[in-house]
């Protein structure tokens, strides 16, 4: 596994920075060595601090805030693959609200507003420092420029994601602390055209080497962009889209698909030919703990999604919590000579364990608890596994491809085919003769089980007039029994429905309260 060596530094480089949960103040920043900023950020080690004080927040969705939100765990709840699971309908009653669509201003996720502002200050604090850093030659400092700014569309893209309708601002705000809120769509487009001014820039390598593993790359930017103008339904960009995807294809050399697809998510499988982005955690010399949430370490996701009490070898100490079991359905679509089944489906039906709320004896192998994966943590050690988060691979760069083909005007007996037939031979199934989106949409649902993708693509499938009903939010994402473990069927399934004015969630009562400017996302609460 390469852990990206820069990352350890991110406790020390935090401390320049005073930040605190639930007020602005963490937008003040105070050297408590006394040394006036533009004196201390003239060199580049100071640079490179600030730079990954930046990078930090991208660890704290799984826990900060007191508050879970796991991206991939966020998204899952409120698609057709899982169900929420934990002790019961107050055990991450977020989680439960979500589910449902029937999240309000105290029950959404309100920690992830938090965390990525803090990542958009920090990224802002970068970019204000390096013009006083002159020993800093001209390729590191765009290089340097370019990581903040793609961090910083990083977290206003998961922001924009979830809530649409944000305070925007590229340069750090000033007392009384209020941005102007955009409509989601300018958000977009302000997103979209500083994205294209980076990866036009070229300063970002398309990979970098494995002790940098973990920044922002020039891949990484391309696969932000086809995910951001995928979802946006912005037909006018897919043709640069596709340009970028065939880039990270054909001209690099740098990625490719692995032959074994479970490999993937072993801890050897990290920051392979196939990964693109991921976010890195670490077990060895962790100092995070569940009185210090913030500082580096691993994740408690393992632990989120993993059975109570289970006595398998591998497993640590029994201790899952019991989220995310997985719905029977989502098993069954499999074929049963595709070998992301086995690598996806962890199969308990014939165990016996602690049964929590809506089990189904399934559960996701992808990121189980295993104790090989937190060995070398100290204290706390379900809160510290070393399970790298996956968000961009190159089977995803290719499926993108074959889509974006497929709405340009690409013949699906060209380009498009091949792509997608690569990645259904990997996993062991015969090619398609012919493609169509909805054969897209539909490999990606096998492919990408539990990483987070499959809400957004049935979300933005409503504007592809080629999906099927099983593959938009209106045909699944509505009341469903729970079909569960014998004896439990009694379990709550989804009693909400899903509409298109839900694609906004509701942002949180206190940034209402601290912000009188700020303007709910109404619609999300008509019936």
């Amino acid at each position: 596994m390469k852990k990206t060596k820069y990352m350890q530094l991110a406790l020390l480089s935090a401390s320049l920075m005073l930040t605190t949960a639930c007020s602005d103040d963490f937008l003040e920043v105070q050297n408590p060595k006394g040394e006036g900023l533009e004196e201390y950020y003239t060199t580049p080690e100071h640079i490179d601090e600030a730079l990954t004080a930046a990078y930090d927040p991208t660890h704290w969705p799984d826990w900060a805030f007191d508050q879970y939100n796991a991206l991939n765990i966020d998204a899952e709840v409120m698609g057709d693959n899982f169900w929420v699971g934990g002790s019961g309908l107050s055990d991450m009653a977020t989680w439960h609200k979500l589910s449902n669509y029937e999240a309000n201003q105290n029950e959404t996720l309100s920690s992830l507003w938090t965390v990525d502002y803090h990542g958009i200050k920090r990224s802002n604090d970068v970019l204000k420092y390096l013009p006083w850093c002159t020993t800093m030659s001209d390729q590191d400092k765009a290089t340097t420029e370019m990581q903040a700014r793609g961090l910083r569309i990083y977290y206003y893209n998961n922001l924009w994601h979830y809530f649409g309708n944000i305070p925007f601002y590229l340069e750090n705000i000033e007392a009384p602390y209020h941005a102007p809120q955009l409509k989601a769509d300018d958000v977009y487009e302000k997103l979209i055209s500083e994205l294209e001014s980076i990866i036009e820039s070229n300063a970002l390598p398309m990979r970098w080497d494995d002790n940098n593993a973990g920044r922002i790359s020039q891949a990484m930017c391309y696969m932000m962009y086809a995910e951001m103008v995928m979802y946006q339904n912005d037909e006018t960009r897919f043709p640069k889209a596709l340009e970028y995807m065939k880039k990270i294809i054909d001209d690099s050399g740098e990625y490719g698909l692995v032959d074994d697809y479970a490999s993937i998510w072993e801890t050897s499988g990290e920051w392979s030919r196939e990964s693109i982005w991921e976010v890195n955690y670490n077990d060895a010399g962790n100092e995070r703990g569940w009185t210090s949430p913030l500082a580096i370490g691993g994740t408690v996701m393992p632990t989120l999604i993993s059975p109570n009490g289970k006595s398998v070898t591998g497993l640590h100490n029994n201790d899952g919590w019991g989220f995310l079991p997985m719905r029977q359905e989502t098993r069954d679509m499999f074929a049963d000579n595709d070998k992301r089944k086995d690598a996806t489906v962890w199969d308990l039906s014939e165990e016996t364990y602690t049964e929590r709320y809506q089990d189904t004896h399934l559960w996701l192998k992808k990121y189980r608890a295993q104790d090989a994966n937190c060995a070398n943590a100290v204290g706390d050690v379900n809160l510290n596994y070393n399970n790298n988060l996956r968000v961009y691979r190159f089977a995803e760069t290719l499926l993108n491809a074959a889509e974006l083909s497929l709405r340009t005007g690409g013949s699906a007996e060209g380009d498009a085919k091949t792509w997608l037939n690569m990645v259904r031979n990997r996993a062991g199934l015969a090619s398609l003769a012919t493609v169509t989106v909805d054969d897209v949409l539909t490999e990606r649902h096998l492919e990408f089980v539990g990483e987070g993708k499959r809400y957004f693509d049935l979300v933005r499938a409503e504007g592809i007039a080629g999906a099927s009903a099983k593959n938009k939010a209106t045909g699944v994402l509505k009341p469903t029994d729970f079909t569960g473990w014998k004896g439990h069927e009694s379990d709550q399934g989804r009693i909400g429905t899903w509409t298109p004015a839900k694609k906004y969630i509701p942002i949180y009562q206190n940034e209402l309260d601290s912000d009188p400017s700020l303007v709910q996302n109404d619609d999300y609460f008509t019936k």
